[in-house]
Order: structure tokens, then sequence, then C-alpha cells
């Protein structure tokens, strides 16, 4: 029969125990073992983390099975060893702690920006600031709306939920879990700190153009996106959307199907006809560089709600349009 349960996640007894039962129902003598051997691929990036891996992470008790993943790994392992051999469950917590690390940064982040944003303090110089110190690194520190997709939030959970069955309360991880929910709320706390100005009605009959759906650059993947929550915020309000993103739009369709508040739009110029306000959600090349005085003829509110630090305050201010970012303390004062 399969191994007692030590500890919690998904053992590699588990594993063990189902092919020995298939085995044993077949009649079968065939040797196995079961080894874990997370995957670090990026999505957008996945086949160049494929052939340049930074790690190879090895989880085996056998050596003749470590022998056999190394030889299948040779190709991508040339000219220094990447290899890391451990145990099964190590290996399956690294892959767990390496996304809930990155994660954590983030979501410190974005703390980071919210207290900015009160005290009236700049995050984008702030993390300038942290960046250069070689102990913190460039990596993960740009706040935002929020972390999406099927990695982050599905691995951060995953672990806090392993820690809780072995009877230890993740604080640190409910936390970066809890941070994350506040903050694919935040953009449309800024739309309402525009809008509900002296005015009832805050966003209802307002359009906006909102340029990016997807979690993340180079991806139509729309899995746990900030857009998701702010769409459905902006609807709630009665606001119409006019939507472009350049890989996720059938995605978006298929997810929010047809509906008269929602206008799919071909392009990012076209997304601003008819808008009264412009949110950027996804930081797409392309979204980088418009010309603010171009978006402050065609927005009729002359606003932007920049969800990604995309822009320079000072740059958007000038050209006329109200500028809010996530953690600039002069959105205050706008």
């Amino acid at each position: 029969g399969p191994n007692p349960r030590r500890g919690a996640g998904p053992p590699p007894d588990k594993g063990r125990a189902a092919i020995a039962a298939e085995l044993a129902a077949r009649g079968a003598d065939i040797a196995f073992d079961v080894v874990s051997n997370p995957e670090f691929l990026k999505e957008g990036d996945a086949v160049a983390d494929c052939m340049r891996p930074d790690r190879i992470i090895i989880g085996a008790t056998s050596a003749e099975s470590v022998a056999v993943m190394r030889r299948l790994y040779a190709p991508f392992n040339r000219n220094h060893d990447r290899v890391v051999e451990m145990d099964v469950r190590s290996a399956e917590l690294t892959k767990y702690a390496a996304n809930a690390m990155l994660a954590t940064k983030i979501s410190f982040m974005n703390e980071i920006a919210n207290i900015a944003e009160r005290v009236g303090a700049d995050v984008e110089q702030v993390r300038q600031g942290i960046g250069s110190d070689p102990r913190i690194g460039w990596h993960f520190i740009y706040p935002g709306a929020g972390y999406g997709g099927s990695c982050f939030p599905k691995d951060v959970q995953a672990l806090a939920r392993t820690a809780q069955q072995a009877g230890l309360e993740p604080k640190l991880l409910n936390a970066v879990e809890a941070v994350n929910d506040a903050q694919k709320g935040h953009l449309f706390a800024l739309v309402q700190r525009h809008y509900d100005k002296g005015e009832d009605e805050g966003v209802r009959g307002k359009t906006f153009a909102v340029w990016g759906l997807a979690f993340k650059p180079n991806t139509d993947d729309m899995r746990e996106a900030s857009s998701r929550r702010l769409l459905a915020q902006l609807w709630e309000g009665g606001a119409t959307v006019r939507a472009y993103d350049p890989e996720a739009m059938h995605e978006a369709q298929r997810i929010f199907g047809e509906r008269d508040d929602l206008v799919f739009c071909s392009n990012a110029n076209e997304a601003l006809q008819g808008a009264d306000a412009l949110v950027v959600v996804t930081e797409w090349k392309q979204f980088r560089s418009p010309d603010f005085q171009t978006l402050r003829e065609q927005l009729k509110d002359a606003v932007v709600f920049d969800g990604r630090n995309l822009y320079e305050p000072a740059d958007v201010e000038a050209a006329g349009l109200a500028y809010y970012g996530i953690g600039r303390g002069r959105s205050l004062h706008v």
C-alpha cells in the first residue's frame, strides 16, 4: 500500500502509489521512479527559458534517476553545470518558493506605492533608489495593478494551503495574496477619486478607453488579469468600455461575450474614439510613448489612469491632461 503522508503537499508517495497500483492491476513488473523536475518557464519567453535555463532542479532519491535526468538535460547544460540535485520534496517546494518570492516582491512594492500615494512620495523614484542596491535588484519591483496569470496566484495559494495542512499559519503568504487582491481594485479607486469630485453620478454614462487586457505583455492570457476586475467595476458603475489588446482580443471576447457596454477595437487609437478617459492596464511596448497632445484632443475629460507607471506625470500634465499613476504622490494634487 502507499506510504503514510509525511507533512503536506502532493507527496511523491502519492504518485508512486498510483503507478504501483496501476502496474499491479495490469500484472506488470516494471521498474520505475518518481522524480520532481519543476519548470521555470516565463510565459511569452518559454522557448528561450527552455533552451537556456538558469538552473535545472532535479529532485530524486536514486542515483540512477539523477543520471537519466542529467543525460536528458545534457544539451541544455553545456557551458557550465546548472543542475541542482535535491530530494523530491525539496524540489517541489523550490518551485513554489521561487514563485512566492517573486509575488512577494510585487506585493511589497504595491504596498510601498500605496504608502507613497498617501505621503506624497513618488514610488518610481523609490524604485530607482532601492533597485540599485544589488541585494534588492531591479527585477519584480515594478508597482502596478496587481499580478495575475496562472502561476503566481495559484502557487502562492497552494503553498499557503500546504503550510496550513502541515499546521503552520503562513502569515506572509496570506498578506502577499491579500495585498494583491486589494491592488486589483486600485485602478478603479483612482477613477472614482477623479470622477466623484462634486459629481453624484461618478462614472455612469462615461466611456473608458482601456489599453491592454492580458495579465502581462507578450501573451494573450487573461487568467486572473487585473483588467477583469477593472472592467467589472466600470460596468457596475454604469460605464462603457472601448478595449484594445495586441494579443488578447479573441480571448477577451470569449470571456466577456457580446455586451452593449463593451466595444472591441482593432487598434489603440480606435479605442480613444468617443472616449472620456484612458486607462492603461498592460505595459505593451506600443503603449509606451503615445502623443499626449493627441490624447488631450481625443479624451473628452482629459484624464489618463496609468496602471503600470509607463508615463512621466510631468509630461502628461504638460499636455493638459490629468494624470493618475500607481504610488505617484503627485496624483493626489491633480
